[in-house]
């Protein structure tokens, strides 16, 4: 089996991915590599690709698009893949920030802040959140309506509560990423 490995702009990143991944996709192997913002990822991009040496591993490389224009970040993300030597490397934009994601499925959200589930579903009925993905500064936001929010705690909680029934069309991308990296090494069925 194809082995998936995950180079993430931070460790919240990583956080969710070790969460989510087992329970959506449970005979995926995969790792997480962590980084410690965008700078550092893209730095390390082209070095870490070409010194892999384990056959067979399949490269998804994310980062948050915060303020950039998104297919400005995917095309420096992917010459930066290109340097090192990965044309098959795949390259996700999460769009705005990893919290869209979570502000795209209520229900995991009041799963993971049982406390403030009622302000959650008050919240998530404004217009402002219909589209998650065109939300400004998406942490911020949660941390207004939820207190106890946290990025790399909220991360490992909603990373066990996230579901395929998410709004954030972001989260959906990432979701076909992954599976069509999984398709592309299935092993072909005899004729």
């Amino acid at each position: 089996m194809t082995k998936l490995v995950f180079l993430v702009e931070e460790p919240s990143m990583a956080d969710l991915l070790n969460e989510l991944l087992p329970r959506l996709f449970p005979s995926l192997l995969f790792q997480c590599v962590p980084h410690e913002g965008k700078s550092d990822l893209e730095k390390s991009i082209p070095r870490k690709l070409r010194a892999w040496r384990e056959p067979g591993v399949r490269f998804m490389v994310m980062r948050d698009q915060n303020g950039g224009d998104c297919r400005q970040v995917k095309a420096k993300l992917t010459e930066r893949c290109r340097q090192g030597g990965r044309t098959d490397a795949l390259v996700r934009v999460v769009c705005r920030e990893l919290e869209a994601w979570y502000i795209g499925d209520e229900e995991a959200l009041t799963q993971a802040f049982p406390d403030t589930a009622k302000q959650i579903r008050h919240e998530l009925r404004k217009s402002q959140f219909r589209d998650p993905d065109s939300v400004d500064q998406p942490a911020k936001a949660l941390s207004g309506f939820i207190p106890e929010f946290r990025k790399r705690s909220g991360a490992r909680s909603l990373g066990r509560y996230l579901s395929r029934e998410n709004h954030s069309c972001s989260y959906q991308i990432f979701l076909a990423g992954v599976e069509r990296l999984l398709s592309e090494n299935a092993p072909k069925a005899c004729a």
